[in-house]
């Protein structure tokens, strides 16, 4: 499998507040990766400095063997980015908001028109293309947003919450959709979720107060979290992390 994305040694300091200490990740083609920490783990942080929005304090970021710091233009070609909540002009239709971003990335004429009527149809919008996008439901808004994020079909996708607020139904087309596109590209998702990790990913790595606790397989994190703890699965994770790393060792 071809490596994607990498990062070595992030650090993000906000004044006095050291929210990444350290993380070093490798994604290669065909793996789904769950981000997975409480808030204010250090996960979006994280993220930003791998899509480029935020500067690392210390460290490097390569996503398709492009240096994020050295040349971020090229970079972001690489890479499709669904930031938390979605975000989009709420009067635009959500052809128009297609179009919009695919001229901002550079697309013209026949080529513009073509990514768009493919994006649509990769995350099924047909039905509600015409709508404005303050008429969507939650699951078409984050449906809008990876149709954005897929328009310059990248090899690499980075996607904040992309469940958040999603009712069942909702969530079980979303996730779907995950898997099937992280087929043949680098996914990275945050969560604060076990079951997302353990319906999309095929990679779990957990982060709390900005340091990497655990990475390993979801079998292997469900193991810390039996399917008898009802309640609180990822607080009972970090319990067992805690304890594992206060003895001396880190899983």
């Amino acid at each position: 499998m071809s490596l994607l994305v990498e990062t070595r040694d992030l650090h993000k300091r906000f004044g006095g507040i050291h929210a990444v200490r350290g993380v070093s990740l490798k994604v290669h083609r065909g793996e789904v990766l769950g981000f997975l920490g409480p808030n204010g783990a250090g996960k979006t942080t994280t993220m930003r400095m791998i899509t480029g929005f935020l500067e690392a304090t210390e460290g490097s970021a390569w996503v398709d063997g492009v240096n994020v710091a050295l040349d971020p233009l090229r970079a972001k070609t690489r890479m499709g980015y669904l930031p938390e909540g979605a975000p989009c002009y709420p009067d635009m239709r959500v052809e128009e908001f297609l179009a919009f971003i695919a001229r901002a990335r550079g697309f013209r004429g026949a080529d513009l028109q073509a990514r768009v009527e493919r994006s649509i149809e990769a995350v099924n919008l047909t039905l509600v293309r015409k709508q404005t996008f303050e008429t969507l439901s939650k699951g078409y808004r984050r449906r809008t947003g990876i149709a954005q994020a897929l328009l310059h079909d990248p090899p690499v996708l980075i996607m904040d919450e992309p469940t958040d607020g999603l009712d069942p139904n909702q969530k079980f087309e979303v996730r779907a959709l995950i898997r099937r596109l992280g087929k043949e590209r680098a996914v990275i998702l945050s969560t604060h979720l076990l079951e997302e990790v353990e319906a999309v990913c095929t990679r779990a790595v957990i982060i709390n107060r900005g340091v990497v606790v655990f990475d390993g397989t979801p079998t292997a994190m469900d193991a810390l979290a039996p399917a008898s703890v009802k309640v609180n699965r990822l607080d009972h994770v970090f319990r067992q992390l805690t304890t594992s790393d206060e003895s001396g060792g880190r899983a």
